[in-house]
C-alpha cells in the first residue's frame, strides 16, 4: 500500500461518525501547544499553518463548526505562535499577502485563461502609490537621492493609509485597463511577452525615475514609509495583555508595541484575503465568471454565443490587478521600505508557480500554493541556509566538507523550476484542483488511452445491401 493509499484511508477513518470535530479540535490544541513549547522549531509552525486548514477543507463537518474552528486557529494559535517566535507572525503576513495575489493572477489566468507574466508591476504601482504620499519623498523632488528632505515630517497623517487602502486598488486597476486595452488583441505566447514587457518597464522607470525629479528614490528605495496608527487603547490595551501573558514578563515596551503592530498587520492581511476570497467566489459562480471560462475554453464559440470579448478579458485584468494594488499598499507599510528589487521578473513567477501548485482556476488551491511556495521560500530554505552555515563553521569533518557556495536560499530559481516540472508530470492539474480543470484532465487521458477511433468497416454494409 502506497503512501496516498494509506493518507486516503486515513481521512476516510477521521471522517466517520463524529470524528471529524474532536480530529480537528485535537490537532489545533496538539499543534498549538507544540508551538508554543518549541518557538524555535518551524516544522511545527509548519505543520500547524498548513495541516490545519487541509483538515478543515477536507473533513466534513457543519459549517458553524468550521467558522468557529477556523477563526480560532486564525487569530488565536497563530497569535499565540506569533508571540513566541515574531518571525511568524512575518511568514503568516506574508501568507495571506501571496494568497491574495496568487488569487487575483488565478482571475487572469485560470478564470480567463490570459498569461501575464508582469502581475508584479500592479503590485508595485500599489506600493509605490503610498509610498510616495506616505514618506517624505513629496519633500525630496527638488534634491538628489540620499540627501535630506526640504521639510520635517511627512506631507500626510498615517490616517491616509486607510485611504490610500481603497484608492491603490482603483488606481491599479485603471492600470489594467490601460495595459489590457492594446494588448489584448494578442493571444497565447505573445500576450505573455507584452505582459513580460510591461512588468520590466514598470521595475524599470521605478529604478530611473529618480533624475530629473527625484519621484522614486532610484534603487535605494523609499524608507521611512508611514504605518496606520495603533488602535485606541480600547483595543489596543487588550491585545497587549494577552501578547504580554504569552510572550512572557520579560518583554520590553518597545518589542511590545513591535508585536502589536505584527498582529494588526496580521489581522488587515487576513481581512483583505478574507475580502478577495468572498469576491473571487461570488466571481466564479456570476455571469462574468462563466463568459471568462469560456474564453479560456474557446474565444471563437464565446463570441458567437454574444460575449462580448475585449470587454470580458479587460475586466479580468482589471480586478486581478486592482488586488495586487491593495496589497501593495500593505505590504509597503508593513516592511516600511519599498524598492525595484521586489519587483523584479522572479516574483511574478512564483506568484504564478502558487497558482500552477494549488491548480490553476482553483481557489482553495491557490491559498495552498501560496501558504507552501511561502513557508519554502521564507522560512524553510534559510532555516537550512543558517544550519548548513552553522555546520560549516563547526568543527565536525562533515561540516568542513561541505562546499561554502551550497546557500539553499540562493537557489530560489532552481527550486520552482524543479516544483513546476514535477507538477507538470505528477499532478497536472495541481494540488487542489477546480473541478473542471480536473474533469478536463481525465476525459483527456481517457480519449489518449483508449486511442483513435476505429475506421468504419464497409463489410457490413455490402452484407446488408445483399
Amino acid at each position: 500500500m502506497g503512501i496516498g493509499e494509506r493518507l486516503g484511508h486515513a481521512v476516510e477513518w477521521m471522517d466517520q461518525g463524529n470524528r471529524a470535530p474532536a480530529v480537528i479540535t485535537g490537532w489545533i490544541a496538539f499543534a498549538t501547544l507544540v508551538v508554543f513549547l518549541n518557538p524555535l522549531n518551524p516544522l511545527a509552525f509548519f505543520l500547524l499553518m498548513i495541516v490545519t486548514p487541509a483538515l478543515l477543507f477536507r473533513l466534513h463537518t457543519s459549517n458553524k463548526f468550521k467558522i468557529a474552528a477556523t477563526l480560532i486557529f486564525l487569530f488565536f494559535s497563530v497569535s499565540v505562535a506569533g508571540a513566541r517566535n515574531l518571525s511568524y507572525f512575518d511568514v503568516a503576513f506574508l501568507t495571506c499577502a501571496f494568497a491574495a495575489l496568487a488569487l487575483g493572477l488565478n482571475i487572469v489566468v485560470g478564470f480567463a485563461g490570459l498569461l501575464d507574466l508582469g502581475y508584479i508591476a500592479f503590485y508595485a504601482i500599489g506600493a509605490y502609490l503610498w509610498a510616495f504620499f506616505g514618506s517624505q519623498q513629496l519633500w525630496k523632488l527638488d534634491y538628489a537621492p540620499g540627501s535630506a528632505p526640504a521639510f520635517d515630517g511627512f506631507p500626510l497623517s498615517a490616517q491616509w493609509f486607510w485611504i490610500f487602502l481603497v484608492v491603490a486598488p482603483l488606481v491599479t486597476g485603471l492600470a489594467g485597463l490601460l495595459l489590457g486595452t492594446p494588448v489584448l488583441r494578442v493571444r497565447g505566447d505573445y500576450l505573455a511577452i507584452v505582459t513580460l514587457g510591461f512588468g520590466e518597464v514598470i521595475r524599470v522607470l521605478a529604478l530611473n525615475l529618480d533624475k530629473p525629479i527625484n519621484l522614486t528614490n532610484g534603487p535605494q528605495g523609499i524608507t521611512p514609509i508611514q504605518r496606520p496608527p495603533l488602535p485606541p487603547d480600547l483595543i489596543t490595551v487588550p491585545i497587549q495583555t494577552f501578547l504580554k501573558w504569552i510572550a512572557g514578563p520579560a518583554i520590553t515596551q518597545n518589542q511590545l508595541n513591535n508585536l502589536t503592530y505584527n498582529l494588526i498587520f496580521y489581522t488587515l492581511a487576513l481581512g483583505v484575503m478574507a475580502f478577495v476570497i468572498l469576491l473571487t467566489v461570488r466571481l466564479d459562480n456570476s455571469r462574468l465568471g462563466r463568459s471568462w471560462m469560456a474564453i479560456r475554453e474557446d474565444e471563437t464559440a464565446a463570441v458567437a454565443m454574444g460575449i462580448p470579448l475585449v470587454r470580458t478579458k479587460l475586466l479580468a485584468f482589471a480586478i486581478g490587478a486592482s488586488f495586487a494594488g491593495a496589497m501593495g499598499v500593505l505590504v509597503a507599510s508593513f516592511r516600511s521600505f519599498t524598492s525595484p528589487d521586489s519587483f523584479t521578473l522572479i516574483w511574478s513567477i512564483l506568484i504564478l508557480s502558487m497558482v500552477i501548485l494549488g491548480g490553476i482556476g482553483s481557489i482553495p488551491g491557490s491559498i495552498l500554493g501560496a501558504a507552501i511556495l511561502t513557508f519554502l521560500i521564507f522560512r524553510i530554505l534559510p532555516d537550512i541556509a543558517s544550519q548548513l552555515s552553522s555546520l560549516r563553521q563547526s568543527s565536525e569533518f562533515w561540516g568542513r566538507m561541505l562546499p561554502p557556495q551550497l546557500d539553499p536560499a540562493q537557489y530560489q530559481r532552481l527550486i520552482l523550476g524543479l516544483v513546476l516540472v514535477i507538477m507538470m508530470i505528477y499532478r497536472p492539474a495541481g494540488l487542489l484542483p477546480a473541478k473542471r480543470r480536473k474533469m478536463e484532465l481525465e476525459e483527456k487521458a481517457d480519449d489518449v488511452f483508449l486511442g483513435p477511433p476505429e475506421p468504419l468497416s464497409a463489410a457490413p454494409a455490402a452484407e446488408r445491401a445483399r
